[in-house]
């Protein structure tokens, strides 16, 4: 069973909270920027063109930024997060191997695995008796056991929904509308279903003890 000491957050996590919201969603906004100016970036940087067309060029950009963010990970916050590092192991060998096959499907299926991944990994964590959402959100607040297990189920559900969606998404419409989707559509639907989760930590959370100090 997760314990409250288990998630507790690091004084790195508490004091740059922004930097990890950056770390995490910059590469998401590279990788929309770069398809949407692909042709201009391969005119300025000509050998962007061996990547292929816009779409393998942000994929390739994406992956260099991710990589980036997590190496400001581990030198600022002074460790990798954990699903940032899964994604960016998908994103990674996804991206690799639609790049080297030239062969899109790879890069649209990335986000459907990566979100079943996750489903999949917090479902069977409570299989185990283990919240691991409190290993992710452990630097925003701090819930009871049953708060986190609760959430953990949410969350999972979520994510298997947003692998449904993208599967829906990338088969039925143009790869602009998709890549624009990830973000201008994905974002906005996880912020409102975070927010619908209000309530939730509200009546599960609990006081640390910098808080009770104060």
């Amino acid at each position: 069973m997760t314990t409250e000491s288990d998630i507790t957050p690091s004084a790195a996590d508490r004091h740059h909270p922004l930097l990890k919201l950056a770390l995490e969603l910059g590469p998401l906004m590279v990788f929309f920027f770069a398809n949407l100016r692909g042709e201009w970036l391969v005119a300025r940087f000509p050998a962007l063109a061996e990547l292929g067309g816009p779409l393998f060029v942000a994929t390739g950009l994406f992956m260099t930024a991710t990589v980036i963010s997590l190496v400001v990970s581990k030198v600022v916050l002074g460790h990798l997060p954990i699903m940032p590092f899964i994604s960016g192991i998908v994103v990674l060998a996804f991206g690799a191997l639609g790049i080297y096959l030239q062969n899109e499907i790879f890069i649209k299926m990335k986000t459907t695995i990566i979100n079943a991944l996750f489903g999949g990994i917090l479902l069977g964590g409570l299989l185990f008796g283990k919240s691991l959402l409190g290993y992710v959100f452990n630097a925003a607040f701090q819930l009871d056991a049953e708060g986190w297990r609760k959430l953990t189920i949410r969350w999972s559900i979520f994510f298997l929904f947003l692998a449904v969606l993208n599967e829906v998404v990338w088969r039925n419409f143009s790869d602009n509308f998709w890549v624009a989707f990830k973000v201008w559509g994905t974002m906005p639907i996880t912020i409102i279903f975070t927010m619908a989760q209000m309530p939730l930590i509200l009546k599960h959370s609990i006081q640390t003890e910098a808080e009770g100090e104060k």
